[in-house]
């Protein structure tokens, strides 16, 4: 019997082959026979663990997301761990989301037919929600700590500042992406983003404070 890591590595294949697709030729060049020939699988092997298009667009757009947020959730330890000032953890954060080299652009363009399609398929809609739930629960839950540590006003709200800086995060994302690759708008993003977080980063964290970060 094939081990349960020969499992999840064929529907990482297929997610993988779906994407490549999405990414190539747009959400409806994605068919059962397309995706076993990208994934070099037969049609019966994909059909094993996939009954039809729409059970494999759910699962690939679980696992772009799913990849997106362990680069969050990596660059959140790495903070931790080398006691960054929470403002450039943020920055960091914020930037894993916007489209600034060829990976990410694939990623941002899969994601957004996926964002297109949710809007008359509920699977796929609760996943989008999810995944932006998440990202937003995460700023705010950032907000709140820089609270606790002197990084922000204690008066400030951890909710509508969290929902402003997703908001100019996804208006940079879609604004890079709509540009060439290089394009002078993917330069403006780091000071852009600096200045948003610093608005709601205003102060400097007491346990921190007088520390050199790691670079």
């Amino acid at each position: 019997m094939p081990r349960t890591a020969d499992h999840e590595q064929r529907r990482r294949q297929i997610a993988d082959a779906v994407s490549q697709l999405i990414s190539r030729s747009g959400l409806d060049a994605v068919t059962v026979a397309r995706t076993a020939a990208t994934a070099g699988m037969s049609v019966g092997l994909v059909q094993h663990y996939f009954r039809n298009k729409d059970e494999m667009l759910l699962h690939a757009f679980r696992e772009i997301s799913a990849r997106i947020r362990v680069r969050v959730e990596a660059r959140i330890r790495d903070g931790v761990e080398h006691r960054l000032p929470i403002a450039r953890v943020m920055a960091e954060v914020m930037t894993e989301c916007i489209p600034l080299d060829e990976a990410r652009r694939t990623e941002y363009r899969v994601a957004r037919a996926f964002a297109g399609r949710a809007l008359d398929a509920p699977a796929l809609a609760e996943v989008d929600t999810e995944t932006a739930r998440k990202m937003r629960e995460d700023i705010a839950r950032a907000v709140h700590n820089g609270k606790e540590c002197g990084e922000v006003d204690e008066r400030l709200d951890p909710l509508p500042a969290a929902v402003r800086l997703v908001a100019v995060m996804e208006g940079l994302a879609l604004q890079v992406y709509r540009e060439p690759a290089g394009a002078a708008v993917a330069r403006l993003v780091a000071p852009l983003l600096d200045a948003e977080i610093a608005t709601v980063f205003t102060g400097e964290c007491r346990q921190y404070a007088g520390q050199v970060a790691h670079p």
